[in-house]
């Protein structure tokens, strides 16, 4: 999929893939470029897209974001 946006039938076909979630819960696919997709029961959220680097580099920054309030707190 060269800069086309992935059809909903191809977005669900990934998420049905047993192999992009990794033990079952870490969902992990190169080609999806979202960087927040469904989880696997798709009524509980959102998930990161561990393959795409921005959203892994999201979440490591709010987590240091939010230990850094921890500690202010204390």
């Amino acid at each position: 999929m060269d800069n086309q946006k992935a059809s909903e039938e191809e977005k669900n076909n990934w998420h049905n893939d047993p192999n992009n979630w990794v033990w079952g819960m870490f969902y992990y696919n190169p080609e999806d470029k979202r960087m927040f997709p469904p989880k696997r029961i798709k009524e509980f959220g959102w998930t990161i897209n561990f393959a795409n680097p921005n959203s892994v580099f999201i979440c490591v920054i709010l987590i240091l974001v939010l230990m850094v309030i921890s500690e202010s707190i204390k």
